[in-house]
């Protein structure tokens, strides 16, 4: 498997999750849709909200785990060499 590759996408995710989803809030609280008349917030808003907030938190992790991964792949291409000497000592 390639880690760098998929750690790139699970980051650009993250990032992606953040974006969207924080375009998504300001959207929401904007909306006439999320409040009633009294002020307070509807239950479109609510489940929205949470929706929003779950997201985020997912975009979160999976962003996290992209970026230990980037950095785990980048430390091991430092310890690799890539003499033949050692690609044959490796058996490849």
């Amino acid at each position: 498997m390639h880690a760098r590759p998929t750690s790139i996408f699970l980051l650009a995710f993250g990032v992606w999750s953040w974006a969207i989803w924080l375009m998504f809030a300001r959207n929401l609280w904007a909306s006439e849709s999320s409040w009633a008349a009294d002020g307070s917030p509807t239950s479109y808003f609510v489940v929205h909200a949470v929706l929003t907030v779950v997201s985020i938190v997912l975009g979160t992790i999976i962003g996290v785990i992209g970026w230990r991964g980037l950095r785990a792949s980048s430390s091991r291409s430092l310890d690799d060499t890539t003499s033949p000497a050692n690609d044959i000592a490796k058996g490849h």
